[in-house]
C-alpha cells in the first residue's frame, strides 16, 4: 500500500509543528502541507489533493467543522482540539477520529492505525470490484436449465430476457422461439455482465448493444416493444446520453 497522503491545519504554531513532526516519523504517512488557517488549506489543496487531514476545529475565519463539510468525500478527517464537547460533532460530520490536545506521539498514532486500516480496506474493495469487473469482461456465454437439460447460450446472441413470475425467457437472434428456464430476473441479472446487459424494467432486461430503436419510451425489437420502466427511466437515460 502507498503512503496516505496527509495535511495538518491548526492556527497554533506549536500545535501545527508538533502534528507535521508526528506525521513525518510515521512510517506509512507522507506529510504533504502544514497550514495555519482552513481557509489556506483550501486554497492549497484544492491543487494537492490529500487522503487524510488531521484538522483543528477552533479556528477563526473558518472553524474546522464547517471545513470539513467542504471537502472531499474521499479525504478523510481526524478532527484535533482542546474541547472535547465536539467530540458527538466531529462524528455527525463522519470523522474518522477525534484527538483531544495536548496530544501525546501514541494516541496520535493510534488515530493514524486507523485510518490506516479504513484505507487498506478501501483498497482492497476497489481490487474486488476491479477483480469483478474484469471477470465480468471474460463471461461470454451462460447454461441454463430448460426441459431437464442444461442448455448454454452465447451472451452476444441474447436480445433481451422477460421476467414470468418464477420463470424467465430469453430471446435470442436468428431464433423464434425462446428459452424459458425456472429462475428468477434478480439471479439471471447477477449472471449477467453490467458491461453488456442493463434492466430496463421489472419484467426485462436487454442486451445495449442490440438496441436499434427507441420509439416512445420503448425499445423496439421487430414486432417487440419492451418498456421502460419509471425505476429505470434516468438510468437508461444516462446510457442513452452517453451514446448520443
Amino acid at each position: 500500500m502507498e503512503k496516505i497522503r496527509c495535511a495538518v491545519v491548526d492556527d497554533e504554531p506549536l500545535a501545527l509543528g508538533l502534528m507535521a513532526s508526528y506525521v513525518k516519523k510515521t512510517p506509512f504517512l507522507e506529510l504533504v502541507g502544514a497550514y495555519s488557517s482552513a481557509v489556506k488549506a483550501m486554497q492549497e489543496m484544492h491543487d494537492h489533493p490529500v487522503d487524510l487531514i488531521f484538522l483543528d476545529i477552533q479556528m477563526p475565519e473558518l472553524n474546522g467543522l464547517d471545513y470539513s463539510r467542504m471537502i472531499p468525500t474521499q479525504t478523510r478527517v481526524v478532527f484535533t482540539t482542546a474541547f472535547n464537547q465536539y467530540a458527538l460533532d466531529g462524528y455527525k460530520v463522519n470523522a474518522l477520529d477525534y484527538l483531544l490536545k495536548p496530544i501525546s506521539y501514541p494516541d496520535f498514532l493510534q488515530a493514524a492505525n486507523k485510518a490506516q486500516e479504513w484505507f487498506k480496506l478501501l483498497q482492497q474493495g476497489q481490487q474486488a470490484q476491479q477483480k469483478h469487473t474484469n471477470e465480468e469482461e471474460t463471461i461470454d456465454s451462460i447454461f441454463v436449465k430448460s426441459e431437464y437439460k442444461l442448455i448454454k447460450i452465447d451472451l452476444k446472441d441474447i436480445l433481451y430476457i422477460e421476467g414470468l413470475k418464477d420463470y424467465v425467457k430469453i430471446y435470442q437472434e436468428d431464433s423464434t422461439k425462446p428459452i424459458m428456464t425456472l429462475m428468477s430476473m434478480k439471479s439471471l441479472e447477477e449472471m449477467l455482465p453490467a458491461s453488456k446487459f442493463m434492466r430496463v424494467h421489472r419484467s426485462y432486461i436487454v442486451q445495449k448493444d442490440k438496441i436499434r430503436i427507441i420509439e416512445h419510451n420503448r425499445i423496439v425489437f421487430g414486432n417487440t416493444y419492451i418498456p421502460i420502466g419509471d425505476n429505470y427511466k434516468q438510468t437508461f437515460q444516462d446510457f442513452i446520453d452517453k451514446r448520443s
